[in-house]
């Protein structure tokens, strides 16, 4: 019985020096593994000109009448797949306002991230309207996406 006793005990010891052991191992490696750092490559400039320009005239240009000598043509995305290009033009705009946000890219701490805050507000807007084929929010969408980029531009162009 003694012998056993003393096995049990030993046994014990064992258990909470390996508990103690792997609690340290969790605790070194944090609550969670650190995303990894990856620097900026492209300027404002290439992400104006590369995504947001060519994302937000996909979302402005894919509802629209057009009016002309020949009549009147109104324009909306008619397939599944049109309607997922639109979405994924007004995610690109959402996205590159991150991309804007970025330390290496941001101009200011405070106007400059509140600006991108709000065109991705507005790409917020274009998303749900695509997702919800619905061409009127679409167009309500589209002054205020246009207002955001404007106001921008205002402060913020060199050019």
């Amino acid at each position: 019985m003694f012998v056993v006793s003393v096995c049990l005990f030993v046994s014990g010891i064992g258990f909470v020096i390996a508990a103690e052991r792997s609690s340290r191992t969790v605790a070194a490696a944090g609550p969670a593994e650190a995303a990894p750092v990856v620097p900026a490559v492209a300027t404002v400039k290439q992400v104006m000109n590369g995504m947001i320009q060519p994302s937000a005239s996909a979302v402005w240009d894919s509802v629209a009448t057009i009016v002309s000598d020949a009549g009147v043509e109104e324009r909306r995305p008619q397939t599944d797949e049109e309607w997922a290009q639109v979405a994924a033009s007004a995610a690109m705009v959402i996205e590159s306002a991150n991309l804007l946000t970025d330390r290496s890219r941001a101009i200011d701490t405070v106007e400059w991230p509140a600006m991108a805050a709000a065109m991705a507000a507005s790409g917020r807007k274009a998303l749900d309207a695509a997702n919800a084929k619905d061409p009127n929010g679409i167009l309500a969408m589209g002054d205020e996406l246009n207002q955001t980029c404007d106001a921008c531009h205002e402060k913020y162009s060199r050019e």
